[in-house]
C-alpha cells in the first residue's frame, strides 16, 4: 500500500447518534438553544460503521478518518468506559481487516458534559483530565498509523468567544478565536503528542486546522496577516514540531480593509455552495501554499475536503478542480502527504441535517445508505491504483497526480 493517504473522513458525533453524555447534546436540547434541531440518532453509524467502511473499501480508498468520542469513554468524571473503549477497538480492527488504515481523531468539537460543566478547556485541570482520557484509550491505538488530537482547534477556539451561539456564530464570518482557550489548546496538543508518542513511537501526531484561502482584496494587503494570525497561523505553526498537519479547507475568504480593520468581504454574485459559502474549488490549492510557508517541512494532510450540494455532478466539478489545484501545489514543491475527503455519509452539520457534504447519502427515517456516482468516481481516481475500467477525466486525480 503506497504511503500517500487517500480516504473519506467522518466525526464521531455527526454520525454516531445518541452521544448522550456530550456537552453538545445538553446544549441541542438547552431551553433557548440556536441549534435549529438535535443530533438524535444521527446516522447510526455507531451500529452501522461495518458497512460505512464497506462502502469506502469497495470504492476504492485507503484510509478512513474517523473520532473516538471522549464522552462515550468517560460519561462521567473518572469513570471510564470498557465497552466503549472496546467498541473502538473493534472499528480500528474492522477497519485494518477490510484494507482501511484507521485515520483516528481524538476531540471532534464534543466534550463530555460533566467537563463542560467544570469549565471546559479554562478549567485549571482540562490538560490533566484530557491526558487521562487519552491515556484510557491508549491501548487500542496500536498499529494505528495517523493520530489527530483536537480537529479544528482554532475553530473550538472560536466556540469559546461566542459562548452559546453555536456553529451559528460563524456564519456571518470567522471571529477572533478566545485567545486563553488558544493558548491551552496547543498546550494540550503539544502534551498529548509526547504522551501518544512515548507510548507509541511510531504514530504520527498532529491535529487538523481549518485553513482557507485568505485572499487581500486590491489595497488591503497590508492587513491580511492581522486576520489570519489569530485564526489559523499560530495554530499552524504550532505544528511545527509535528509529524504532520492537517489542511481543511472548504472556500475562499476575501478580505478587504474598512476602517483600518481587516473584513470578510460578502460578494452576493459569486456562486454559491448550499451552505452559502463561495463555490471555489480552487481554494485548496492557495491554502495549501500558504500553510507549505508556514509549517516549513511538517507533511500537509488534506483532512477535510468537500462541498454541501444536492447535485451530484456539482461535487465532482468541485472535488476535481479542488484536486488540479492540489496538484498545481505539488509541482511547485509543496509537500502534501494524503488527502481525505469530507465526507463518506450526509450528516449531522452542527445544527442542522440541511447540508449535504456525503458520497453516500442517507435516508433520515431508515439510515438506508444510497451511494453516489462520485463515491466510485473518487475512490477509483486514488493515485496509487490502476483502475483499467477507469474513466479517464481532466479533472480527475489519475491526471492529476499520476504525473509525478
Amino acid at each position: 500500500m503506497s504511503d500517500f493517504l487517500w480516504g473519506v473522513a467522518t466525526g464521531a458525533h455527526q454520525t454516531e447518534g445518541n452521544n448522550l453524555a456530550a456537552d453538545w447534546w445538553e446544549f441541542e436540547h438547552a431551553p433557548g438553544t440556536p441549534i435549529a434541531e438535535p443530533s438524535g440518532d444521527a446516522v447510526d453509524a455507531y451500529h452501522r460503521w461495518p458497512g460505512d467502511m464497506d462502502l469506502a473499501a469497495a470504492a476504492g480508498f485507503t484510509d478512513y478518518r474517523f473520532g473516538i468520542e471522549w464522552s462515550r469513554i468517560e460519561p462521567a468524571d473518572g469513570e471510564v468506559s470498557l465497552a466503549a473503549i472496546e467498541h473502538y477497538r473493534r472499528m480500528i480492527d474492522g477497519a485494518v481487516g477490510r484494507g482501511l488504515r484507521p485515520f483516528i481523531t481524538l476531540h471532534h468539537f464534543t466534550l463530555p458534559g460533566w467537563f463542560g460543566r467544570a469549565g471546559g478547556w479554562l478549567s485549571p485541570d482540562a490538560a490533566a483530565r484530557f491526558l487521562r482520557y487519552v491515556e484510557a484509550i491508549s491501548p487500542v491505538l496500536a498499529g494505528v498509523a495517523h493520530v489527530g488530537t483536537i480537529n479544528e482547534p482554532n475553530i473550538v477556539a472560536m466556540f469559546a468567544a461566542t459562548a452559546g451561539s453555536g456553529m451559528s456564530a460563524l456564519r456571518e464570518g470567522l471571529p477572533l478565536p478566545d485567545p486563553r482557550v488558544t493558548d491551552v489548546l496547543i498546550d494540550v496538543h503539544h502534551a498529548a503528542r509526547t504522551q501518544l508518542k512515548d507510548a507509541h513511537p511510531t504514530i504520527a501526531v498532529g491535529w487538523g486546522v481549518s485553513v482557507q484561502d485568505c485572499q487581500a482584496e486590491p489595497g488591503s494587503e497590508d492587513v491580511l496577516n492581522l486576520y489570519t494570525r489569530p485564526r489559523d497561523e499560530v495554530f499552524l505553526q504550532a505544528s511545527t514540531g509535528d509529524d504532520w498537519v492537517g489542511v481543511q479547507t472548504y472556500t475562499r475568504i476575501r478580505i478587504s480593509l474598512v476602517g483600518g480593520e481587516p473584513v470578510e468581504l460578502d460578494d452576493d454574485t459569486t456562486r454559491k455552495t448550499m451552505n452559502g459559502w463561495e463555490f471555489y474549488p480552487e481554494a485548496l490549492g492557495g491554502a495549501l501554499r500558504r500553510t507549505a510557508r508556514i509549517v516549513g517541512d511538517v507533511p500537509i494532510i488534506v483532512t477535510e475536503n468537500g462541498i454541501a450540494t444536492t447535485d451530484d455532478q456539482e461535487r465532482i466539478e468541485f472535488t476535481g478542480r479542488a484536486l488540479q489545484s492540489m496538484r498545481a501545489a505539488i509541482d511547485d514543491g509543496v509537500r502534501v502527504d494524503g488527502y481525505l475527503h469530507w465526507s463518506l455519509l450526509d450528516n449531522y452539520e452542527w445544527g442542522s441535517y440541511a447540508a449535504t457534504f456525503g458520497l453516500v447519502a442517507v435516508d433520515r427515517a431508515t439510515f438506508e445508505r444510497t451511494p453516489h456516482p462520485s463515491l466510485n468516481w473518487l475512490g477509483r481516481q486514488n493515485p496509487t491504483v490502476t483502475h483499467p475500467d477507469a474513466p479517464v477525466h481532466s479533472s480527475t486525480t489519475t491526471t492529476v497526480l499520476k504525473e509525478t
